[in-house]
């Protein structure tokens, strides 16, 4: 019998990462440099944020993580050229934001958990979700864009 791994969605682990942060952070000030320097960082990732959600969008595709299984098309265009999971890179980036703006290296400790939660059991189940709807397309995919930056083809972690 297959047993069923339950997990948070993103957006709760997001809050979690968020909460853990400010409470780490609580008496941090920020500076006008360190301001400067999360706003880069925050629209950026708000531009990959809004711009993959406007791409799937326009495809008419869903952009929920919980039911992948419902996408209708696969988006390969827009943010989703440069990296698999633009939306989970704009996430990490807002919280990166809110570390560079409280300058606070502890407050990376969530992020990276963050980070490892999502590319462990969260992305894992998208892309078997995808291989099973989309095929041969979504590994040919899989093969030409890489899940975060950089490497080319990364290959999926299996399923414990």
């Amino acid at each position: 019998m297959k047993q069923i791994i339950r997990r948070p969605p993103p957006a709760v682990l997001l809050a979690i990462a968020g909460a853990a942060q400010s409470a780490m952070t609580r008496g941090r000030t920020a500076t006008p440099a360190s301001v400067a320097a999360a706003t880069a960082v925050v629209g950026g990732s708000l531009c990959l944020l809004a711009g993959s959600a406007g791409t799937f969008l326009r495809h008419r595709t869903t952009v929920d993580p919980v039911r992948v299984e419902r996408a209708q098309h696969l988006v390969v265009d827009g943010p989703n050229r440069i990296t698999r999971n633009p939306m989970y890179l704009g996430l990490a980036g807002v919280l990166l934001s809110h570390a560079i703006a409280r300058r606070s290296p502890s407050a990376v400790i969530p992020l990276v958990g963050f980070v490892w939660l999502i590319d462990r059991y969260q992305i894992p189940a998208e892309e078997a979700a995808l291989e099973a709807r989309f095929g041969q397309a979504y590994l040919d995919y899989k093969e030409a864009v890489p899940r975060w930056l950089g490497a080319r083809g990364v290959p999926a972690r299996p399923q414990s």
